[in-house]
């Protein structure tokens, strides 16, 4: 029941949707707003959220500095497990919701509010991660999701009625992208995008150069890691937050880390993102060439095996499921041996590697010489071959008695 909704704690991006959301709550449910925003390294819109908000009808707005704890504690164990979801996103959204979520819970139990809202549409992905990761912390929390209430249908509807209330957005009907940045990526949907046999236009990206415009000549950084986690970057000790940062506008000046995907949503339809992750981007080049020297056969094919079913996890909302926690357990004992270094080579929209070392490797070259050594006898791996062949052979005779 509306009337029953005293207060309801809101996550607050100052974007189109949450400016309106704020308004329509208050006229809809007659309650008090409080608006939340967790500055996840959104840059310097951070700034005039406290302001806006107030001027738009918030009783109270709570701004909490989360960037270390989004990179170390969401955003790092996703690496750790190499997880990409379909092959192309580095999921910068989808990772962001949980700790969202979590954060705004936190508020809304400080505040004693009766329940919270977002602004995500009916149709994303982004209604269930939110819900989801309410549910998991309190099943009896009252969820308001405005979109699946309202009767605006498009985000021309709220920029009309946005205009109509005096509310200011930056959103226009020539540039009508939902927009979603931190500091682990920058998404864009909708406009001209849903046309998914046109390129994105170039006035668009924001963190990266365009690979015409980036530098001619490539850029070298060696990044160094500790048990899977990546610590260091050109030998300097930093933070999470600082290390992702310092790699964001490295890999931007180099146009790394753009991505066009047409993905599978959760509620079942296919929508195009198109997404900046210059940072992410590095680091799962530099992750994988340090893997491969230090992780050990098996335990890399049975991470690997699990690192699809684990960023499905993540894109779906399920970051606080109990398979999710015991995958993780699995993923980080397979990084422990991950420390080491890689130098990657940066060059007009490419990463690759110029080099990894380690004091875990299980690379040596007098193994894998194709010179002479005396470490291994090529007469082993007759046998070797014989044993791996004896199921095929056992096959090929039953087939071969049939004809």
């Amino acid at each position: 029941m509306k009337g029953s909704v005293k207060k309801v704690v809101l996550a607050y991006s100052g974007g189109l949707d949450t400016s309106v959301i704020i308004k329509w709550l208050k006229e809809e449910y007659g309650c008090e707003v409080i608006a939340f925003a967790a500055d996840i390294g959104q840059g310097g819109e951070v700034k005039s959220l406290r302001a806006k908000a107030l001027k738009t009808g918030a009783k109270e707005v709570y701004i909490k500095d989360l960037k270390e704890e989004f990179v170390r504690d969401f955003v790092f164990p996703m690496l750790r497990a190499g997880a990409v979801y379909e092959g192309g996103y580095l999921m910068g959204t989808s990772i962001a919701r949980p700790l969202i979520a979590k954060a705004q819970m936190d508020v809304a139990r400080k505040c004693g509010a009766d329940a919270v809202a977002h602004g995500a549409t009916g149709k994303g992905n982004d209604q269930v991660r939110f819900e989801l990761a309410y549910y998991s912390i309190d099943p009896h929390i009252k969820v308001i999701a405005p979109w699946r209430e309202w009767a605006m249908r498009s985000r021309t509807d709220l920029m009309d009625y946005a205009q109509r209330h005096g509310i200011p957005v930056s959103a226009t009907k020539a540039k009508p992208y939902s927009v979603d940045r931190n500091l682990f990526h920058l998404s864009f949907e909708g406009g001209a995008l849903e046309d998914v046999s046109k390129e994105p236009p170039e006035d668009m990206f924001v963190m990266t150069a365009s690979p015409e415009d980036a530098p001619d000549r490539p850029s070298y950084v060696e990044i160094g890691f500790k048990n899977g986690n990546p610590v260091s970057v050109d030998g300097k000790r930093l933070s999470p937050a600082k290390l992702l940062e310092r790699l964001n506008t490295l890999g931007g000046r180099n146009a790394i880390g753009r991505a066009d995907c047409v993905e599978n949503r959760f509620v079942g339809m296919k929508s195009r993102g198109v997404y900046e992750t210059p940072g992410g981007t590095i680091l799962h080049a530099a992750r994988r060439a340090v893997e491969s020297i230090t992780m050990d056969r098996e335990l890399m094919h049975l991470r690997d095996g699990l690192s699809p079913r684990y960023a499905e996890l993540v894109y779906y909302g399920f970051w606080y499921a109990p398979e999710r926690t015991a995958m993780q357990k699995l993923i980080d004992e397979a990084a422990k041996s991950v420390t080491g270094n890689a130098r990657l080579k940066l060059y007009k929209g490419n990463v690759t590697v110029a080099g990894r070392s380690s004091n875990n490797s299980l690379y040596h070259p007098h193994y894998a010489t194709f010179e002479e050594d005396t470490v291994y006898d090529q007469k082993d791996a007759e046998g070797f071959i014989k044993i791996n062949a004896l199921r095929l052979k056992l096959k090929a005779m039953t087939e071969r008695k049939k004809r």
